[in-house]
């Protein structure tokens, strides 16, 4: 009968069914098969988690890249163009300088971002972006169009906390919205720089902007010395003639009733109109009263819809014809320094922009 007991002629062997047949194995051969294996699984165990480390780590960096793609977009706060006072605008290839000077490029190294800080300049930046919104915007390049939004941006906070300027801004936000909505009409025809969706999203900030200035609540200041309504009628009058928008008369007309009939004056009127409009487009838009006197107030808002009004600014950027460097105006140019009025011009909103249409 066959012996079914351990071999005691060779202590620690055994028969073991292999694919090759019955073999026969020690305990040693057996304790390095399962090294073997226990080996094998740990190298491919060691590999799982160095592949899933690498995943881990092409993940992280796609992450960290993505970041920094958001960190460029519009999206992003922190603005990424110069802050320089002054530029060299060259219109043609020299010896001495390759290319020309863009208006986007000037949007983008002049320093805006500052300038609508200082009261003084805040008008004029904001008249800017709103020429720049009718006719400009697709001549800007990409860096430049979101330079664009991002001052956008700055300036509507700006109006939100100060609650200040909150009319021109609505305007200037109205505009900007008209020209977008005809400008995406025709995305695919290099009319704007990047995608569709990225042009819908700011869209919609803008009507976001638009609904927090609808909503914004200008609280009376509280102050218990004297106010406007309590100075004598003449220099009511006298502080009334220093606004140069008649629908700011109008607004104080309605706010403060004891001051109503001072902003009816036909003499303010008339000084608006005369200011703002010539003598030749005022005799075009003559209108009488029953009483044979001229409406001053009425001919104001007539003459408003067909005339642009005069525009001036506390601070505007300069040209120098001598050197060709364009720069703000409390910037100490060295032309300036030798010849103050020589061989420099203010430049309004408007010149700022056909300087570059060349």
């Amino acid at each position: 009968m066959p012996f079914l007991g351990q071999d005691w002629r060779s202590p620690g062997q055994s028969w073991v069914k292999t694919e090759e047949g019955w073999k026969k194995t020690t305990a040693e051969d057996k304790n390095n098969n399962v090294t073997v294996e226990r080996f094998c699984k740990d190298k491919e165990e060691e590999e799982c988690f160095n592949k899933e480390n690498l995943l881990l780590s092409l993940s992280y960096d796609m992450a960290a890249k993505k970041r920094k793609k958001d960190l460029m977009n519009n999206n992003t706060k922190a603005p990424y163009f110069h802050r320089e006072k002054w530029i060299y605008v060259h219109k043609g290839s020299t010896k001495e300088r390759h290319g020309y000077c863009t208006l986007g490029e000037a949007f983008n190294r002049l320093d805006f971002c500052s300038a609508i800080k200082d009261t003084r300049r805040f008008n004029y930046v904001v008249r800017l972006l709103e020429l720049i919104a009718k006719s400009q915007l697709p001549s800007l390049s990409g860096v430049a169009q979101k330079n664009y939004m991002n001052i956008l941006e700055r300036v509507v906070q700006k109006v939100l906390d100060d609650q200040q300027n909150v009319r021109p801004i609505k305007e200037l936000l109205q505009t900007l919205y008209v020209s977008l909505c005809v400008l995406v009409q025709d995305m695919g025809k290099s009319v704007l720089v990047g995608n569709i969706n990225m042009w819908v999203h700011r869209m919609e900030n803008i009507m976001q902007w638009q609904q927090q200035l609808d909503n914004i609540q200008i609280n009376r200041p509280t102050s218990t010395g004297m106010t406007l309504t309590d100075l004598p009628a003449s220099l009511q009058l006298n502080i009334m003639q220093r606004l140069s928008d008649g629908r700011d008369l109008v607004s104080l007309g309605q706010v403060c009733p004891e001051l109503g009939p001072l902003t009816e004056d036909r003499l303010l009127w008339k000084r608006l109109c005369q200011y703002h409009f010539t003598d030749r487009q005022i005799r075009k838009r003559l209108m009488v009263s029953d009483k044979g006197h001229l409406e001053w107030k009425k001919m104001y808002f007539k003459l408003s819809r067909c005339y642009p009004h005069r525009e001036q600014y506390s601070d505007t950027l300069h040209f120098c014809t001598h050197c060709h460097i364009l720069f703000w105006q409390d910037t100490n140019h060295p032309c300036t320094a030798n010849n103050p009025e020589s061989c420099t011009m203010s430049l309004s909103p408007q010149d700022f922009i056909n300087l570059f249409n060349f």
